[in-house]
């Protein structure tokens, strides 16, 4: 069964948006000085990968089944992928510390501490936390939304059974049921006219003439 195509697409949408924000940000923030360590602009290293590069493709990847997705599944499966981004982009740089034991090995924000709390909400813990916030959002249209496949079925009939009733008015259409009760009234007045012809035919003959005779007696002629 299908779901409605703007089910995700506006959190879809801002979902992808982030994806590339949170991937990007760290090769093209230190053009206007928003950066961790230094100000080298497109300098490639894995911690950058697993940190930036990896959650915000997967946040792409979530928010693209998000805009698309016209199927129920194919929604919740976007939403969870977009969800794992968000999360991994909010404890990702607390959890590299597993391999990084000196420290953070993003190096850490550049300029007063406005700015600083800026570049952590800015890089990881708000961009994850707007991530998860929109990715649920749009899971629960998802799995709340009703089905467009059963809206025009139920459209068709209520359509067809006013083109019925209007046709039944004017005497165009008989319905089945209408059908069968004049069919059954034509039988009970063949029944009724049998019988009126049964009697009558009784009471000629109760009084000495053949009921062919006075069958005939009463025709009238031309």
């Amino acid at each position: 069964m299908r779901l409605p195509r703007t089910t995700g697409a506006l959190s879809g949408t801002i979902v992808i948006i982030l994806g590339i924000w949170g991937a990007l940000i760290p090769f093209i923030g230190p053009y206007f000085h928003y950066a961790f360590g230094n100000f080298d602009k497109w300098h490639f290293t894995t911690n950058r990968l697993w940190l930036d590069i990896v959650p915000g493709v997967v946040a792409a990847i979530g928010g693209w089944m998000l805009l698309t997705g016209s199927r129920r599944k194919s929604g919740i499966v976007g939403g969870w992928l977009a969800i794992a981004a968000g999360v991994w982009f909010a404890i990702g740089p607390s959890v590299s510390l597993w391999w990084h034991a000196a420290g953070n090995p993003i190096g850490a924000p550049v300029g007063g501490h406005i700015r600083q709390s800026l570049e952590w909400i800015g890089y990881f813990t708000g961009l994850g936390v707007a991530i998860v916030g929109f990715a649920a959002f749009a899971m629960g249209r998802f799995v709340s939304r009703p089905r467009l496949a059963e809206e025009p079925f139920v459209a068709a009939g209520a359509v067809a059974g006013e083109v019925e009733e209007h046709r039944a008015r004017r005497g165009l259409f008989r319905p089945r049921r209408r059908a069968a009760a004049v069919e059954d009234t034509r039988a009970a007045d063949n029944r009724r006219t049998a019988d009126d012809t049964r009697v009558a035919d009784d009471t000629r003959v109760a009084d000495g003439r053949p009921a062919e005779d006075t069958r005939t007696a009463d025709t009238p002629r031309a």
